[in-house]
């Protein structure tokens, strides 16, 4: 398969000719097993040459000459970058303006989030996010959108698109998780639903979406796909924890600045 075959889902509304996204799932890549196939995670125990060609693939589907991964640490921590970066940093989301460099999140049931907005000159600054549910509560994408803010002419006009990750009706956590949430804001009650056996339902990707609205953000698109319930498509670490599995790969988001 060649690496145009790569399915990815393409939220944000952009010209492929000057910024290329994709929200890619574990489909079109060469790991097996439980890795199989699209892995792009050296935290598992894929193989280095696997991770390699999977990463490869991604890249050239995006047209960048480089791609940067994070080692992701579920903080609200943000990078802004000029160049590519041999060694990972711990961080959690990243922003840049430079053309030619792909910025990457890697998930398995968190929430990809990628940005696009345009300086005063209309030139393209873009963002990437991991936001799992502490990166989410505690800022990750607020501190995206400050970053690229020291770009864009207008915050409301920066585009965010939610990618594919574990929706409500499979995200059961336990009572007096919804606490700190409560506590930053009472708001947020209404992304908890009562569940089974005393339980909880967590609605990740539409807590990631108010807090971007809360931000000063109005264009905001949420990916239908459920991380969980779609085995064949994506990676999903609570899945693989009901099924008594001890490995996982992870899915990329990436975003480009194409050059000229």
């Amino acid at each position: 398969m060649s690496s145009q075959e790569i399915p990815s889902q393409k939220i944000l509304r952009i010209s492929p000719q000057t910024v290329k996204h994709g929200f890619y799932g574990r489909k079109g890549g060469v790991s097996t097993d439980e890795y199989a196939s699209l892995n792009t995670s050296l935290s598992q125990h894929d193989t280095k040459e696997n991770i390699a060609r999977n990463r490869l693939r991604i890249k050239e589907d995006l047209n960048a000459e480089s791609i940067v991964y994070l080692k992701q640490i579920h903080s609200p921590l943000c990078l802004s970058i000029s160049g590519p970066t041999k060694t990972p940093a711990e961080a959690d989301a990243l922003v840049t303006t430079v053309p030619g460099i792909a910025i990457a999140v890697q998930t398995a049931d968190c929430a990809p989030v990628l940005f696009y907005g345009t300086n005063k000159n209309g030139d393209p600054v873009i963002g990437a996010a991991h936001a799992g549910w502490k990166g989410a509560l505690t800022g990750v994408l607020e501190a995206t959108i400050k970053a690229m803010q020291t770009f864009v002419a207008d915050v409301s006009e920066i585009q965010a698109a939610v990618g594919p990750c574990i929706n409500s009706k499979n995200y059961e956590v336990s009572k007096g998780f919804e606490r700190p949430f409560l506590v930053q804001n009472q708001e947020s009650a209404k992304f908890f639903k009562h569940g089974k056996n005393e339980k909880l339902m967590f609605d990740l990707p539409a807590y990631c979406a108010w807090r971007l609205a809360n931000a000063g953000l109005r264009k905001i698109a949420l990916s239908e796909y459920d991380t969980y319930a779609y085995p064949e498509d994506y990676f999903s670490h609570r899945r693989m924890t009901h099924e008594g599995r001890e490995r996982e790969g992870r899915q990329t988001s990436a975003i480009c600045i194409q050059r000229d």
